[in-house]
């Protein structure tokens, strides 16, 4: 059946599917609409091709075909460059919104009309977005494998080795937690308790499974191209893409979006990419890893070395300077506070300078050799697993982005962008974590990317906001923040101009089990030139996440402090400690809690 192919992939510029007086198979159509949508065509200065259905060997087949590639089993079917528009009601629709014009003016030439590089979370939001609004769409997706040999599937980070797994293995050391709060509220039980890493694991790794499969069903679903294969300009408009092979194809689009993310950064110290792993690497480890080092402050130090803990593992974490950089600093105090109240050990000031295999086997050991960052003073240490997390690089550096003028940050490898993701290319877009001076977070990279295809494709306007963006730290006790920390507001709006508020409180699920009534904490700072309006939101806390995400909303809708006071708290809850905040820092007043 030539005819439904050539219309879908052939280089037609307008074509209108059509009947001279009823369509075969007694389908609905109107030879009239043909002759509107026609005219309105002729208006535009466009010729087009009009196929008779009822002029035609198989005209019914043909019908049919095309009815299960649209979805529509009426004439006329407006065909424009490729891209199926509807009836003659949807016609001048498109015509009233633009995006006619703007299929009209798309060059058949390429190959297609917009290639994503990258199948992580913000470039399969952008390729499915351009894929329902018409557009024909590949994705370019390869995983090099890391230093240890770990590769994974279509997805990106968040999916394999980044939000998904974390969560889950942070959800199996709470539940180890409740197990020990479980004795005070009356359950009994006198086997031995102990944890299967390769349980969990696998349980993990299916899940993960099943969601690279979906995103793979849904890039088929909405007609999206899916090559595994690494993406590399060689000239304007043309990409080489490369497969594990070694085998190359090169392919042409209107438009490209870089979304190709970071990778874990290495220490380029003797022995880290030989023996050492990273979180590309732990989420599938295939052993338990025993006494492990975390390197780094990082939020993905701090999660990692966390939940590891939470397991029952000995955990040590090695901190070149301050933890959680960019972060509230006060929080990000109590966090490490409340992660050495469940045994981690710190090791404040010291950096790697060596590593060395002590033994081999699964997990081995290892020493480590370390200097202060202060004096000429070094430590060794021995332990089963050494886990980096000092940082992440961005994947941009053999993409071929010099060969077509894309600027790229020397220093932090990243791409410069304008408020609507455009590089300085005009052609070439990117979202997610390649972008300078952006959130690396997933549910920005997937806004990001489903508004920045609604822009290009469907003549919408609307920008992705990247300010007050929620985000959670999922350390064992879990830290939630939205807008300034304390001391970027001070810069921002001087420190005489904030209010802020905050209390240790104690949830009521700790009291029975007799967990510290002063170790999670609440804060807001509020802006006093401006009705106190809240400019950050702080919690360190069981569920911060799911309190955080709620307020977060509210921020956005302007929140102040007053509007929290009039706010009815729900009982007993975490989240009610916002609405009955009365203490100032600058008051000096104690807050700490005798009761829940």
């Amino acid at each position: 059946m030539a005819w439904p192919r050539a219309l879908c992939s052939g280089n037609w510029r307008m074509v209108t599917v059509g009947a001279s007086a009823s369509p075969p198979g007694g389908q609905g159509g109107c030879p009239a609409h043909r002759c509107v949508v026609k005219e309105l065509f002729s208006s535009l200065g466009v010729d087009c091709n009009i196929l008779e259905l009822d002029q035609v060997d198989e005209g019914a087949s043909v019908q049919e075909a095309l009815s299960e590639i649209t979805s529509q089993r009426t004439v006329p079917s407006v065909f424009v460059n490729r891209v199926h528009v509807g009836g003659c009601d949807h016609t001048f629709q498109a015509h009233q919104s633009g995006l006619l014009q703007q299929l009209l003016q798309q060059d058949p030439a390429y190959d297609y009309d917009l290639i994503v590089i990258g199948g992580g979370s913000g470039g399969l939001s952008c390729a499915q977005e351009a894929a329902v609004l018409g557009r024909k769409v590949m994705v370019l997706d390869f995983v090099v494998p890391s230093p240890r040999g770990t590769a994974w599937g279509l997805g990106g980070t968040c999916v394999n080795v980044g939000c998904i797994p974390k969560k889950l293995m942070h959800q199996a050391a709470l539940l180890g937690q409740a197990l020990t709060d479980s004795r005070k509220f009356g359950w009994e039980y006198s086997q031995q308790v102990r944890h299967s890493w390769a349980t969990m694991t696998e349980a993990i790794q299916s899940h993960i499974g099943s969601l690279s499969w979906g995103h793979r069903l849904a890039l088929r679903e909405k007609a999206v191209t899916y090559v595994n294969s690494f993406g590399e300009f060689v000239e304007h408009h043309k990409v080489k893409a490369t497969n594990e092979k070694g085998q190359e194809v090169l392919y042409t689009a209107a438009k490209f979006v870089i979304a190709t993310g970071e990778r874990p950064r290495y220490l380029g110290i003797p022995g880290d990419r030989e023996y050492c792993i990273t979180s590309d690497d732990l989420f599938s480890l295939p052993y338990c890893p025993g006494a492990t080092l975390v390197v780094g402050a990082s939020y993905v130090a701090l999660e990692c070395a966390g939940f590891l803990a939470g397991l029952g593992l000995e955990v040590t974490v090695m901190v070149r300077s301050v933890l959680l950089r960019g972060f509230d600093q006060e929080m990000a105090e109590k966090v490490g506070a409340s992660m050495q109240q469940l045994g981690v050990r710190f090791l404040r000031k010291f950096v790697p300078v060596e590593v060395q295999q002590l033994e081999r086997g699964l997990p081995g050991r290892l020493k480590v050799v370390a200097k202060s960052t202060e004096g000429t003073e070094t430590i060794e240490g021995i332990y089963n697993t050494v886990l980096l997390a000092i940082g992440r690089d961005s994947c941009t550096k053999k993409l071929g982005l010099e060969k077509i003028g894309v600027n790229v940050s020397e220093k932090t490898g990243k791409i410069p962008v304008n408020d609507e993701e455009q590089t300085s290319v005009s052609y070439v877009y990117a979202v997610g974590d390649v972008l300078e001076g952006k959130p690396q977070l997933t549910p920005v990279a997937v806004q990001a990317g489903k508004l920045l295809a609604r822009r290009l494709f469907g003549g919408r306007s609307e920008k992705c906001d990247y300010v007050n963006v929620p985000t959670v730290v999922f350390t064992p006790l879990e830290y939630g923040c939205c807008g300034y920390s304390e001391e970027k507001a001070g810069e921002v709006y001087q420190a005489e101009n904030l209010n802020v508020y905050h209390t240790l409180f104690w949830p009521l699920e700790w009291t029975v089990a007799g967990r510290d009534n002063n170790t999670c904490y609440a804060k807001i700072i509020c802006n006093k030139l401006d009705n106190d309006r809240v400019i950050g939101f702080h919690v360190l806390g069981p569920n911060a996440g799911e309190i955080t995400q709620g307020f977060a909303a509210a921020m956005k809708c302007g929140l102040t402090k007053q509007l929290l006071d009039d706010t009815i708290g729900i009982h007993p809850t975490c989240g009610e400690v916002f609405t009955t905040l009365e203490i100032t820092k600058a008051s000096g007043l104690d807050i700490t809690q005798k009761g829940c």
